[in-house]
């Protein structure tokens, strides 16, 4: 193992690795946000329109 670090150099390599991994992280999230079920952000379509559904209140006769 430790005549592969004489083939590259550690600090690039690790610094390509760290930037792969941070790319890929950017990807899975926002896939992840431009889907329905995993948006964490704005919730779900059926969430929000439940809750404007039941934001009337009855009406007082007078």
């Amino acid at each position: 193992m430790w005549r592969m670090w004489l083939l590259f150099d550690p600090r690039r390599t690790l610094i390509a690795l760290f930037t792969f991994l941070f790319a890929l992280a950017l990807v899975i999230h926002f896939v992840l946000l431009s889907t329905d079920r995993f948006n964490w952000l704005d919730g779900t379509t059926k969430a929000r329109a439940a809750v404007t559904q039941g934001a009337v209140p009855p009406a007082v006769p007078k």
